[in-house]
């Protein structure tokens, strides 16, 4: 019994362990992604690993050995600028010297931030070849296998984690792509909701208290004329003016109602078409604009325009990454058109979830605006996006 009672405390105190172990990484990590180091020190403690591995990795290394090494960690300081040429640079030191470091930092890089696949390949054969050269001829059956193996680990692992930490990046800048566009898909769906409320709230007020107000008014304006004395005819003319007054101001309450929004938009300025450029310029996308529509267009023109590209160019990002984009505005027999078309994708498109409102509300705006939107695929596996709205557009009152 007490042998069991000791089994039972050892593997409570080990399951304890284990997850005090387990949060302490994830503390760790946690504090590792909040406080990234900068990239010269990276740079700087990539340089000295390389240094080290010269200097300390052979001995009885000749002064040419010696200085191809350091020449080799040197090269790693072009590696973010030149990924090709610095580890083009490392294989002198990699073949004669002692630059494994350098030389598998270098082959890092380069499935890091090159997307020629055909370069990766010929790359980790060099270092395949170079490594295997580098450990010394094989003697024995044993030896080549071990001379293979241990190549192969350092022609292929530095390269596989570049693709790795390329790959994860590029999908955590997609993965924010997508929170920032539902974020203002979620943002545009509670504009118009709030739109549409406060519409339905002004048509109440218009139909109920302005019909009741204005009764009242003529009830009052009628005592005025057959009042039985000065006194009464005097009450009867202060309520008719207090209905004038309250009509007034409720005609003002109803046009505010009746205007797209909420607070937010009296708040932050809403786009407008001297925005565009710097929307297009940090889609980051390759786009050929050509833009012209007056400034004189209406607000609500405006902001339908600018939602329009805004939309559209998120779009090509989460379902054609890289793909060359052309954008055109022009005004025509009194209504704006707006195209935005995209060719086909040229890199992996990462398949990620979207809510599917973005073109829904776009089309919904358009209506609203007494316009249409019309989307579809092109010739060549692309996508084209059209917008048609008048260019004069006053919202209605009553």
């Amino acid at each position: 019994m007490a042998e069991h009672r000791d089994r039972t405390r050892l593997a409570q105190a080990l399951h304890d362990a284990d997850g005090r172990l387990d949060r302490l990484v994830d503390t760790g990590l946690r504090w590792a992604r909040a406080h990234r180091a900068p990239w010269w020190l990276v740079d700087a403690l990539f340089v000295a690993a390389a240094v080290a591995d010269a200097v300390l990795d052979i001995s009885g290394a000749t002064a040419l050995e010696t200085w191809l090494s350091l020449a080799a960690a040197a090269a790693l300081l072009l590696r973010r600028r030149a990924p090709v040429l610095a580890f083009a640079l490392t294989m002198p030191g990699l073949f004669v010297g002692s630059a494994v470091v350098a030389a598998s930092i270098a082959l890092f890089t380069l499935g890091e931030r090159t997307d020629r696949r055909w370069l990766m390949l010929v790359a980790a054969a060099v270092q395949f070849v170079g490594f295997a050269g580098f450990v010394g001829p094989p003697q024995t059956m044993g030896e080549l296998v071990v001379s293979v193996l241990y190549a192969a680990i350092f022609a292929i692992g530095p390269l596989a984690i570049g693709l790795l930490v390329r790959t994860r990046a590029r999908l955590t800048e997609q993965l924010t792509e997508v929170r920032l566009a539902r974020e203002d898909e979620r943002r545009q769906a509670a504009e118009v909701a709030l739109s549409r409320e406060r519409a339905l709230l002004a048509r109440e007020m218009h139909d109920v208290v302005s019909h009741q107000v204005t009764l009242i008014a003529v009830q009052a304006g009628a005592v005025q004329v057959a009042g039985r004395d000065e006194a009464e005819r005097g009450f009867a003319r202060t309520i008719r003016q207090l209905c004038v007054v309250t009509l007034q101001e409720l005609r003002e309450m109803v046009q505010v109602l009746r205007a797209s929004g909420g607070t937010a938009r009296e708040i932050a300025p809403q786009p407008v078409l001297a925005d565009l450029p710097r929307l297009i310029a940090d889609s980051g996308l390759e786009t050929t604009a050509t833009v012209d529509l007056p400034e004189t267009l209406g607000q609500p023109v405006q902001r339908a325009v600018y939602r329009f590209v805004q939309e559209g160019l998120t779009n090509v990002r989460k379902h054609a990454p890289d793909a060359a984009v052309r954008v055109s505005a022009r005004l025509h027999d009194g209504t704006v058109l707006v195209d935005l078309v995209n060719g086909p994708a040229r890199a992996d498109r990462l398949e990620l979830p979207g809510s599917g409102l973005g073109l829904i509300g776009l089309g919904e705006r358009a209506s609203l605006l007494g316009g249409s939107l019309e989307a579809g695929p092109q010739p060549g596996d692309g996508f084209a996006l059209h917008l048609r709205i008048p260019a004069e557009h006053t919202p209605p009152v009553g």
